[in-house]
């Protein structure tokens, strides 16, 4: 059984834990590999070498990270597909959606290599007489990220590349779920040039958690994952001193007004709300239809019932397994619960098995209407390939539905009224709108920025908020007086 290793100190390093976790096929539960629970020690050590890099690390030139930078885009466009290939096998992602996953994560590391222009500081010459004020772009020290399993490439390189470019080093803890996918990541890193203890993995769950966010060593922490938790890190993180941005639940809703292209809206929607499985934090989960176009929910269900999940390497699949028993069985209790409280399944998947892998993570697509507020399928982040349809009287009614939910990360309307958008984009209380756009997720020089309970923190990932997070701005006022100069103010340099 293979066992995945740790990364310290530059080297791949099996763990001395007795305590491991094991990684399953999602599509039968097979064992497939076991992570291991790092050990104090080696936490420690983790700290240790992260710290010691750091002293070198930020004085390499900021052009020398930005050219490692380059030479890692380059190696993760040539390696993109066995990348995704494992990524798809430990997950249960169709492969064009692991390639999609690595492919965003690529974007990310291409904005770091920008990194000498983000880090550029700010001047004013003589703030007062003979005196300039200037500022200057330093990294924070060691950083920590915490990544879920629902995007294992795409989410680690959202946060170690930007911190280790900006003249950081970096711990990544990744989900104990699909381990592989960022160990993969993380040889390509050190093929590209990074030097040992410049990005340190150790596995494991929480108790391995607790002490890199108590650590006095650790200057920051970067987490996406689900409510609670987030809650906590934030919390414990902040309590300690450190920075932290944590990124958690959603329930993103989309708007459908009575004049928006019906097949576009029906051909977008079917994707957006049971693609992946519906296990990612920007997939739509509520669709509001607005006055007539409530004609259309009937027809939006018979286009979803069409979709069929499958394995990783079935170019007919539109998805693939949950990715755990656990994930399927709550994914279950929801779909039994919206049935309880009054909503109508329009298309049930919660018999759905694929013939010859009975023992998989299965849920077929499924579609309810007649959602009310009040209900668990509402109320709860899904994370199942679930769609939950609701009518709506006028705009001015959508928009106080999805004000009122608590989670803020992404929202969409479809329509052709330029002032209905403008109203739309203006008063919702959501941090990612899109307009005839139905997931809106920013490309990496913009930044990724949730809203209400779906963030936790003041600085969100990637563009340049990203940079300031992962680093801090010391400010310069400096005076020279014209009389110090050595041979007096009319001496002459020669340039020779």
């Amino acid at each position: 059984m293979h066992q995945v290793p740790l990364l310290i100190n530059g080297q791949m390093q099996p763990s001395a834990t007795s305590q491991f976790i094991d990684v399953t096929n999602p599509a039968n539960n097979q064992v497939i590999a076991q992570t291991p629970c790092a050990t104090e020690q080696e936490i420690e050590q983790a700290v240790s070498s992260a710290q010691q890099a750091f002293e070198s690390w930020r004085n390499v030139p900021v052009t020398e990270r930005a050219r490692v930078m380059m030479r890692y885009q380059a190696l993760l466009k040539e390696h993109q597909r066995d990348i995704a290939e494992i990524l798809a096998k430990e997950t249960g992602k169709t492969f064009d959606d692991a390639m999609g996953d690595v492919w965003r994560g690529i974007e990310v590391v291409e904005q770091a290599m920008n990194v000498p222009s983000l880090m550029m500081g700010e001047t004013v010459e003589n703030v007062a007489r003979n005196i300039d004020t200037y500022s200057n772009t330093q990294p924070l020290g060691v950083c920590v990220g915490i990544t879920p399993f629902n995007f294992p490439a795409m989410i680690p390189l959202w946060m170690f590349p930007l911190a280790v470019a900006c003249g950081n080093t970096f711990i990544l803890k990744p989900s104990e779920q699909d381990p592989m996918t960022p160990m993969r990541l993380a040889e390509l890193f050190k093929e590209a040039g990074a030097p040992d203890g410049v990005l340190n993995i150790i596995h494991g769950g929480k108790e391995q958690v607790e002490p890199l966010l108590t650590h006095p060593t650790i200057k920051a922490v970067s987490f996406v994952g689900s409510v609670p938790v987030g809650q906590h890190i934030y919390r414990t993180a902040t309590a300690n001193m450190k920075r932290a941005q944590c990124f958690a639940g959603a329930k993103n809703h989309t708007v459908i007004m009575p004049d928006a292209n019906k097949e576009h809206v029906l051909n977008n929607l079917v994707g957006a709300s049971v693609g992946a499985a519906g296990q990612r934090c920007m997939a739509i989960s509520v669709a509001v239809f607005v006055g007539e176009a409530q004609e259309w929910i009937p027809e939006l269900a018979e286009r979803i019932a069409k979709v069929k999940p499958g394995l990783w390497d079935n170019k007919e699949a539109a998805f693939g397994p949950l990715i755990s028993p656990a994930a399927k069985q709550r994914v279950l209790k929801l779909i039994q619960s919206g049935k309880d409280q009054g909503a109508t399944c329009l298309v049930d998947g919660s018999e759905f098995t694929l013939e010859g892998y009975e023992e998989g993570n299965w849920v077929g697509p499924t579609v309810f209407s007649d959602v009310t507020a009040d209900m668990d399928i509402y109320q709860q982040e899904i994370f199942g390939p679930v769609l939950c349809t609701m009518g709506a009287d006028s705009l001015e009614d959508a928009l106080t539905l999805v004000n009122d939910n608590p989670y803020g990360n992404g929202t969409s309307i479809f329509t052709n009224s330029g002032a209905a958008a403008r109203k739309y984009q203006r008063e919702v209380e959501v941090g990612q709108v899109g307009i005839n756009v139905p997931i809106p997720v920013p490309l990496p020089f913009f930044s990724f920025t949730g809203w209400k309970n779906s963030f936790y923190g003041d600085l969100h990932a990637y563009g340049k908020q990203g940079i300031r997070f992962y680093t801090e701005t010391k400010t310069i006022t400096s005076r020279w007086l014209e009389n110090d100069i050595p041979g007096g103010p009319n001496m002459t340099i020669s340039l020779s």
